[in-house]
């Protein structure tokens, strides 16, 4: 299962692109909120994503001196990254459709399933 964070990324892009700019903590907490996983996103993870981003060219980061406390990273998605997050709606969504048609074989499939069952059942009582 450790391919699904392989769909961090494009969560932190869909952030970085509503926030403008952020702290990987405070894009740390919105992360569940577009989650494609039930699992639990480790923080570790999202740092991996955000320095896989920035190595590629989809994210920039400076450091935050200005603040009280320990300097923290800012990262902004820049026009290569708005480009990398449309790529990924449009896989999303033959993903989506194509789960979707899955989906419905298997409930067709199920359905079938039963519908037997129960002729069986009635068969078998009568």
């Amino acid at each position: 299962m450790g391919n699904l964070y392989r769909f961090v990324e494009p969560v932190v892009l869909l952030l970085l692109k509503e926030k403008g700019k952020s702290y990987g903590y405070d894009l740390s907490g919105g992360l569940q909120s577009y989650a494609l996983t039930d699992a639990e996103i480790e923080r570790a993870a999202l740092y991996r994503v955000l320095n896989r981003l920035e190595v590629n060219g989809n994210v920039t980061s400076n450091w935050d001196m200005e603040k009280r406390g320990p300097a923290r990273r800012v990262y902004k998605l820049t026009p290569k990254g708005e480009a990398h997050l449309d790529e990924w709606a449009t896989v999303l969504d033959h993903v989506s459709k194509s789960m979707a048609r899955f989906v419905r074989v298997v409930r067709k499939m199920q359905h079938a399933q039963t519908k037997r069952r129960t002729k069986q059942r009635s068969g078998i009582s009568n």
